[in-house]
C-alpha cells in the first residue's frame, strides 16, 4: 500500500528543480511530492511516476533512480489532489493512486508494486516483436501496421489465415495512413507506386500466413513467451516529463514545432485543424482549415516554418500546399491543378527553410512519388517525377533543403537519398549503406548534413551533402524503427520510436546513448528540440493517445 504522508515546513535541503514552462534552472525549496519505489523489499530503479491533478489536462512524470527513491520539483506540483500511475513492465501499482500536494510542504507517497496479472497489456509494438517467433523478414511486415494501431490489435484476434487474406488486409489497405480505429477514413485511389496484382497478393499471403500463427485463431494463449525490455537506468532517469491532453481523442498531433515565443504548434494528421498549445497552461487553440477537395480524406501531416516564423504545411489528400501566418491568423493556399491533381495526390512535406534564398518552397507528393516547387511570388509550380518509367515499389517521403535551397529527398520503400539541383533541375541519387533501410524524415543541420531516420534499420542515418558521403549509427533496442532524426545546438541527434515509445539521445562524435522510456504509449513521428531552453528540450506528438510530449533531460 502507498503510505501517505505530509512532511510540514520547508524541507532542510535544496534540489536543483525546473521553473515550469522556462527550463531554467533555479533554486527550489524541498519537492512537492517524494517518495520511494518497491517491490517486496527491493528498491526499484527505472520505474516512471505520473501525477495528473484533479481536472488538470498536464500530467508531470519522473523517474525512480538506483535506490528506488523519485521526487517531483516544488515548481511542477501545485497544491490540489492528484492521482498516481506508475510504468515498469512485469508491475502495477498496489494499493491506493490518490495524493494530497500542498503548498510549502513536501507530500510523501512510498510506492508498493506488485506482479501483473496481464503483461501482455503493457507490451510495446517493439516488446511483441521481440517476442514473437519468426524471421526478420516476417516480423518486418508488420512495421506496416503500427501507423494505424498497436500490434496488440492482430495478435489478440482470432482470423484465420483466410480471413486474413480475405477480410482483413484488404480492408487495412483501403484506409489511409491517418486512420485510427477511432477515425478511419478511406482512400479514393491507390498510389501509383505501389504493388499491384500477383505481387501485391504474395505480399498479402505471406503477411496473412505468418499473423494467424501466432495471433489466438488455433490456441487460447500465444505459443511463445512474452519479452519485455529493461527499465530505464543511469541518465535515463534524470528526466522529467509533461504530457499535454487534447480535447479530442481524434486528434492525431503528428508534428510538433516550438515558435520563438515558446509557444507550441500541431498539425492534426487526420482532422482539418492546426493546432496552438499554450505550455503554461495547457490551453489549446484551433484553426480549422477549410477544404479544398470535399469529399476526400482529411488532415494535415508535416509542420515547419520560415525565416519569417509562418507555418506551412501540405494538406495530404486535400492536395493543397498551405501557409499559416501567426501574427494576423490567415491562411493562404495553393492548390494543385490539372493533370497533377489526381485522386491520389497526397501532399505530405512542405519544406520553406530555405525559401529566403530564392522564394521557392519544396514539396512532395506520394500520390506518384513527385516533387514539387512552389514559386511564392508567381503562384506556379513545378513538378518532378524520379521515378516514371523505373520499376517499384518507390515512394517520397520527405524533402529537406540545403543552405541553397536544393533538395534532399528520401526514398522510403527503398535506400535511396536523392538530390534535386535548385538551378539546372539535375536528379541525382545516393545508395544508403545499408540495404532496404527504408530512409523516412530527417532535418538538415547548419554544416549542410542530412540527418534521418532509417526505419527498417534500426538507425541513424547522415549525409554530408558536401562531401557526398554517409554514416550510420545504430539504435537500440531492435525495432526501435526510426521515424525522424533532428539535431540540437550540442551537435546531438535526437529520434523517436513508434514502437519502443523511446526517446533516443545519441551523441555521434563518442556513439554514447541514452534512451528515455516515455510515460505511456506514445506512437512518436516528427521530432523537435527546443535549442532556446538549458539544457535542450525534447517535443513530439503521441499521435496515437491525442497528447504532446515535453521531454526535459535533468542533464
Amino acid at each position: 500500500m502507498p503510505r501517505l504522508s505530509m512532511v510540514t515546513g520547508i524541507a532542510c535541503f535544496v534540489v536543483a528543480a525546473w521553473l515550469a514552462g522556462t527550463g531554467q534552472l533555479a533554486a527550489q525549496a524541498g519537492p512537492a511530492l517524494a517518495g520511494k519505489v518497491s517491490a517486496g523489499q527491493e528498491p526499484l530503479e527505472g520505474v516512471l511516476v505520473s501525477a495528473k491533478k484533479s481536472g488538470s489536462t498536464i500530467t508531470v512524470t519522473v523517474v525512480s533512480d538506483k535506490d528506488g527513491r523519485y521526487s517531483f520539483p516544488a515548481a511542477r506540483l501545485e497544491p490540489g489532489q492528484y492521482s498516481l500511475r506508475i510504468r515498469a513492465a512485469g508491475y502495477d501499482l498496489d494499493g491506493s493512486d490518490q495524493v494530497s500536494v500542498a503548498a510549502d510542504k513536501t507530500a510523501t507517497a512510498d510506492l508498493a508494486l506488485r506482479k501483473t496479472e496481464d503483461i501482455a497489456s503493457q507490451l510495446t509494438n517493439a516488446e511483441w516483436l521481440a517476442s514473437m517467433p519468426g524471421t526478420d523478414a516476417q516480423k518486418g511486415q508488420l512495421l506496416n501496421c503500427v501507423g494505424c494501431h498497436t500490434l496488440a490489435r492482430p495478435l489478440n484476434s482470432k482470423h484465420s489465415a483466410n480471413d486474413f487474406l480475405t477480410m482483413v488486409l484488404p480492408r487495412m489497405q483501403s484506409y489511409v495512413n491517418q486512420s485510427i480505429p477511432a477515425h478511419p477514413q478511406l482512400r479514393r485511389a491507390e498510389r501509383l507506386m505501389e504493388e499491384r496484382g500477383d505481387q501485391r497478393v504474395r505480399v498479402y499471403r505471406a503477411a496473412a500466413e505468418y499473423l494467424a500463427s501466432i495471433n489466438l485463431s488455433a490456441q487460447p494463449k500465444w505459443n511463445f513467451e512474452l519479452k519485455t525490455l529493461p527499465r530505464p537506468s543511469g541518465a535515463a532517469t534524470r528526466v522529467i516529463y509533461t504530457e499535454y491532453d487534447l480535447p479530442r481523442e481524434t486528434i492525431e498531433p503528428h508534428d510538433v514545432i516550438v515558435d520563438a515565443g515558446g509557444t507550441v504548434w500541431y498539425s492534426s494528421f487526420g482532422e482539418q485543424n492546426l493546432g496552438r498549445l499554450d505550455p503554461k497552461t495547457g490551453k489549446v487553440t484551433e484553426f480549422a482549415i477549410p477544404e479544398h477537395k470535399p469529399g476526400f480524406p482529411t488532415g494535415l501531416l508535416g509542420l515547419r516554418s520560415d525565416q519569417e516564423g509562418n507555418l506551412w504545411f501540405g494538406n495530404m489528400y486535400q492536395a493543397t500546399i498551405a501557409k499559416f501566418d501567426p501574427k494576423t491568423e490567415a491562411f493562404r493556399f495553393w492548390p494543385l491543378e490539372g493533370e497533377e491533381n489526381i485522386d491520389a495526390a497526397q501532399i505530405n512535406m512542405v519544406s520553406p527553410q530555405s525559401s529566403g534564398v530564392d522564394g521557392k518552397v519544396w514539396a512532395q507528393n506520394n500520390g506518384f512519388a513527385g516533387v514539387h516547387r512552389l514559386d511564392t511570388a508567381t503562384g506556379k509550380i513545378e513538378t518532378w517525377a524520379p521515378f516514371k518509367g523505373v520499376p517499384g515499389p518507390h515512394n517520397i517521403y520527405d524533402v529537406v533543403p540545403d543552405s541553397k535551397n536544393n533538395v534532399y529527398f528520401t526514398d522510403f520503400r527503398q535506400r535511396h537519398i536523392g538530390r534535386i539541383d535548385a538551378k539546372s533541375g539535375e536528379v541525382k541519387l545516393y545508395e544508403i549503406p545499408t540495404p532496404d533501410s527504408a530512409p523516412r524524415r530527417g532535418s538538415m543541420d547548419a554544416q549542410d548534413r542530412l540527418w534521418f531516420g532509417e526505419y527498417r534499420a534500426d538507425r541513424i542515418g547522415m549525409f554530408d551533402t558536401r562531401t557526398e558521403q554517409f554514416r550510420e549509427w545504430p539504435v537500440a533496442p531492435k525495432w526501435s524503427a526510426p521515424y525522424d532524426v533532428t539535431t540540437d545546438r550540442n551537435g546531438e541527434a535526437w529520434t523517436g520510436s513508434m514502437l519502443s515509445d523511446r526517446v533516443t539521445r545519441l551523441n555521434p562524435t563518442t556513439g554514447e546513448v541514452v534512451n528515455y522510456l516515455l510515460p505511456r504509449s506514445t506512437n512518436i513521428r516528427r521530432v523537435f528540440v527546443d535549442n532556446s531552453t538549458t539544457p535542450v528540450t525534447f517535443w513530439a506528438g503521441n499521435n496515437h493517445g491525442a497528447a504532446i510530449v515535453k521531454v526535459e533531460p535533468l542533464e
